[in-house]
């Protein structure tokens, strides 16, 4: 889709979908749309606090939905604000039911792009029906049984990586220390992790992130106190690791590989960075990149045109790491064609790209024309040439509309040159006088 469309990202109070939520908004912006973001993690600590005010468990309940209920209108009043072509919702958004059925009655349309487990997290049941739009990163039965309950704008968007972010880094001796390691793994101590990593307690071998407490073999293993990782971290972690594990999460500690279907985050940004990893088998996964078990499974060399290597059990992971540890030069040719699969295929830019498109497929007249900005026509031809060169800079269409070229100044930061700073003195001027004919 070529045209600029104004696109209205809501994001989560907090969890797993809210970098994806950013990523998908930078994206957004470097396609030249018009972005703007609904902060909920802005709220999160007044969320939080709620829980401290020692009340009964039923009147805090009442008070946690009066808040996330406010929160919702406090979208609604950003949608009115912002007049956006796409309200886009990441999974826990704060978007209520009647939020959603007061955009879809002032022809607003909605999407939501539910990143998670279908069958772990079924609030979808009540939510996809209100949404114009229903993205997720699973199959069938999965869109099967979002037919059943009449939602027939679904469609399959695997997860991305955003290059611009996700990228090779050239980190410093010290920066290599702190967050290198033979192996490593980055995320939450599902049942099915604690009970696996303690097979490589005594290698070289770091965990990062959260919900790891309580495991005495573990815990010395854990970096900086289980803390939660920050995306900027997490990035340096994987460059730094020659080994990166990839282990889908599960409740169950008795099996270590789901043998599940989606495939994580984790898999495409270690990927995009050109870092390498080990990742358990995903029935979706050959579908995203050429996949190679012959090592794991200890029936031969990789082939020569692999980007991952998989393993089936925690036999197959340790065959893995006995073998890639000793071929450095075999690590990073896959990862280096991994890389290049992302960039090519793989990025949020190519996602929402996808998303759009199926939009404006299924929606007839989406998006509807907008009035374009009504310029003096006296322009000085100096300031014409100006102004054409800010639009260009802004990533904006010549014929932008004043409000978007407000709207994109406010997101900027640094330094206003003197034709931003009269533009957006000209914008105030008009709120205060424009309507009132003076």
């Amino acid at each position: 889709m070529n045209t600029p469309l104004r696109i209205l990202v809501v994001l989560p109070l907090y969890g797993g979908s809210l970098p994806i939520g950013r990523y998908c908004a930078q994206a957004l912006r470097e396609m030249g749309h018009l972005v703007e973001e609904f902060d909920a993690p802005a709220f999160q600590q007044a969320h939080v606090a709620l829980r401290g005010l020692r009340v009964s468990v039923e009147r805090l309940s009442q008070l946690e939905t009066a808040f996330l209920n406010t929160l919702s209108q406090a979208v609604y009043a950003k949608a009115e604000t912002f007049a956006p072509d796409l309200v886009l919702a990441l999974a826990q958004a704060p978007l209520g039911r009647q939020t959603l059925r007061r955009l879809r009655a002032d022809g607003v349309p909605t999407a939501m792009w539910f990143v998670e487990d279908y069958a772990l997290f079924t609030y979808w049941r009540s939510f996809a029906p209100l949404y114009d739009f229903f993205f997720v990163i699973q199959k069938d039965p999965f869109l099967g049984l979002l037919r059943d309950i009449g939602v027939e704008n679904a469609c399959y968007l695997p997860l991305a990586a955003l290059p611009s972010f996700h990228q090779p880094l050239d980190l410093t001796a010290a920066e290599r220390a702190r967050y290198g390691a033979d192996l490593a793994f980055l995320g939450a101590g599902y049942p099915n992790r604690r009970a696996a990593f303690r097979t490589l307690a005594g290698r070289n071998f770091k965990i990062w992130g959260s919900d790891w407490d309580g495991d005495a073999i573990l815990a010395p293993l854990v970096q900086q106190g289980g803390a939660r990782i920050s995306p900027e971290d997490s990035v340096r972690v994987y460059n730094a690791t020659r080994i990166n594990l990839n282990l889908h999460s599960s409740v169950r500690a008795d099996t270590a590989v789901s043998g599940g279907d989606f495939v994580n985050p984790r898999t495409f940004e270690i990927a995009c960075m050109g870092a390498f990893q080990l990742i358990d088998k995903r029935s979706l996964l050959d579908e995203l990149f050429r996949v190679d078990e012959s090592v794991c499974a200890g029936t031969g060399a990789p082939a020569p045109d692999a980007e991952l290597a998989v393993f089936s059990d925690w036999d197959g992971l340790e065959r893995g790491l006995s073998y890639y540890l000793v071929h450095p030069e075999e690590r990073e040719a896959m990862a280096r064609r991994a890389r290049a699969r992302v960039l090519a295929e793989h990025s949020y830019e190519r996602r929402m790209s996808s998303m759009l498109d199926f939009i404006q497929l299924r929606r007839a007249g989406w998006p509807a024309p907008r009035a374009t900005a009504d310029w003096p026509q006296d322009i000085p031809a100096g300031l014409r040439a100006e102004l054409a060169a800010l639009l260009q800079r802004l990533g904006l269409p010549p014929q932008a509309a004043f409000v978007d070229v407000v709207t994109r100044l406010r997101q900027e930061s640094g330094v206003l040159g003197s034709l931003e700073t009269s533009l957006l003195f000209l914008d105030e001027w008009r709120k205060q006088y424009g309507s009132s004919g003076s």
